[in-house]
């Protein structure tokens, strides 16, 4: 290829790394240079390992923006964490929402947990290529970690029930944000009887922040505990 071809095909490729991040400024369009460049490069580091380690679908790696990224960002519109502010992500998996909430929150310190290594083994390296500093991880079960934070957050990993009897040991009884401590979960579909005897528990449908289709069977889960 000559350098002119090259140069169109660098062009391509920028162009639509930029468009695959539209949503996310869109939604968030106060996001700083160095953040964006860190979306940006999700954008590309997470379709190469998913080719080595299925962390995604891989019919769904083509939505990776808005189902996985801005999805795990749902949690920002919901609350505004204050700086200093712990949080753990239970059952991270790749990263999810871990490593898109550490972007947008560079002053909050996210812990992720999970049982897989190979899989938290992505999401370490993803942390380290975007140089994020207020990420640590741990390979193992949750009840191995006896660390406490302001929230759990989690993406689907398990009943709302058993995400809070699990994770209750780990919240601190220190508050330092708008709303209590407790357990921030993403969720779809029908909750009503998962939720059923949970009355503390605050349901919030997150196409009320986000317009895309995708969102709207998606929900969070607040329980504060």
């Amino acid at each position: 290829m000559d350098i002119l071809g090259e140069n169109v095909e660098k062009l391509r490729e920028f162009c639509y790394f930029c468009i695959m991040i539209d949503k996310i400024v869109k939604y968030f369009p106060d996001l700083t240079d160095r953040q964006r460049e860190q979306f940006e490069a999700m954008m590309t580091l997470y379709p190469e390992w998913n080719e080595k380690i299925n962390v995604i679908s891989r019919k769904d790696i083509a939505n990776l923006e808005e189902s996985h990224l801005l999805h795990s960002l749902a949690i920002g519109k919901f609350i505004k964490f204050t700086p200093g502010t712990r949080v753990m992500d239970f059952g991270t998996g790749g990263g999810l929402p871990g490593l898109p909430l550490a972007v947008l929150f560079p002053d909050v310190k996210f812990h992720l947990i999970d049982r897989v290594g190979k899989k938290l083994k992505v999401a370490a390296d993803i942390s380290e290529k975007i140089g994020l500093d207020n990420v640590t991880f741990q390979h193992g079960d949750s009840g191995e970690c006896h660390d406490k934070f302001d929230f759990v957050v989690s993406r689907a990993v398990m009943p709302q029930p058993e995400l809070v009897r699990l994770s209750r040991k780990n919240i601190s009884s220190e508050q330092r944000n708008a709303i209590p401590n407790g357990v921030i979960a993403l969720k779809g579909g029908d909750l009503e009887s998962e939720l059923r005897g949970m009355n503390s528990s605050e349901t919030v449908k997150i196409s009320g922040y986000f317009g895309e289709d995708f969102f709207e069977t998606k929900k969070i889960v607040y329980t504060p505990v």
